[in-house]
């Protein structure tokens, strides 16, 4: 399920909550079932179940008659069934969102935590849709939106502790035992703890400034939450991108009126820091590029080089035992 790239991209959100990486690794796979997407009209998205009795439970007047109506909504939990494919569980979606769309995806569990929807506000989004946003941005965002609710929850404690017992009980239900959660999860972190002794790569990252979002932190976090703080959105500058510091820059980004992510990218820097920052910034990347591509040049020089050296020492030495071998 999980390939190195992908497992360095997820080890900041374990250090963001002080939990093992493979105690999250285990709880990831396990929770999943070993699948993290499914192919839904060509494009791959989170695998999500649809909650009749939380849909009733937000609607009301006719918007409630039509979802009953339609079979999309029951007082009772279980009434509604989903369909058996993603596909089907995409289109049941798609039909709740006609009639109410803050309802329909508050409804739904999102991706490989299976947090409901309707933790949004709980969870410090700005909206039902930008925790679905976040859960369709791939699967470095399905694991954000589940630590978010295993820290509101208090359960990083317990990967913490690897308490399995304790972690499934709340995090599973009063079913964990006999599905046996708490022992999958055990067993899972246990070859993950083996696997994890190989060194992880570095992640590569496509913009400058693409590593600031949850789960990031140092001197960079620290200055962006310096800004936002001389902005009036105060922060405290403890260099550590958590819930606080996510919780602001998308309440910046809405009052902005910029797409709802998290995550800091140049748009956000030019407003919080100004343009001249940005320019910088990438003047900086082009020179660091520049600096490794020369050095990387350099290198291949210098082997050839040594190489070109010792196959004339050699050349040199058998010549020199040829003559001597003759006038010997």
């Amino acid at each position: 399920m999980f390939d190195t790239k992908t497992i360095a991209a997820i080890a900041p959100i374990a250090e963001k909550l002080d939990v093992p990486l493979a105690s999250l690794l285990a709880v990831i796979e396990v929770e999943s079932g070993g699948r993290s997407f499914a192919t839904v009209n060509g494009k791959l998205e989170p695998l999500i179940r649809f909650e009749g009795h939380y849909f009733d439970r937000f609607l009301k007047g006719d918007a409630l008659l039509q979802a009953r109506a339609e079979g999309l909504a029951n007082p009772k939990a279980g009434k509604i069934r989903n369909p058996r494919s993603q596909v089907g569980r995409w289109r049941f979606l798609a039909r709740a969102i006609k009639i109410n769309r803050i309802a329909a995806l508050s409804s739904v569990s999102w991706g490989v935590g299976q947090v409901m929807g309707a933790h949004w506000q709980w969870l410090g989004y700005g909206s039902a849709d930008a925790l679905a946003r976040e859960a369709r941005s791939g699967l470095v965002g399905q694991v954000s939106v589940m630590a978010r609710y295993i820290d509101k929850s208090g359960l990083a404690y317990a990967l913490r502790q690897q308490d399995w017992t304790a972690f499934a009980r709340t995090y599973n239900g009063p079913a964990y035992r006999k599905n046996k959660y708490d022992e999958k999860m055990r067993l899972a972190c246990q070859r993950f703890q083996k696997e994890l002794k190989v060194a992880l790569p570095d992640v590569a990252v496509d913009e400058v400034d693409s590593n600031l979002r949850f789960g990031a932190r140092g001197a960079e976090v620290k200055d962006l939450q310096k800004a936002m703080t001389a902005r009036g959105y105060v922060l405290v500058a403890d260099g550590l991108f958590g819930l606080k510091t996510d919780r602001t820059i998308r309440q910046f980004q809405r009052d902005h009126m910029l797409e709802e992510t998290g995550i800091v990218r140049s748009k956000e820097i030019e407003l919080i820091f100004g343009a001249r920052t940005v320019l910088v910034q990438n003047l900086d990347h082009k020179l660091t590029t520049a600096k490794m591509q020369i050095c990387d040049v350099s290198d291949r020089i210098k082997n050839k080089s040594k190489s070109i050296k010792k196959s004339f020492r050699s050349k040199l030495r058998k010549a020199l035992l040829s003559i001597s071998k003759r006038f010997a």
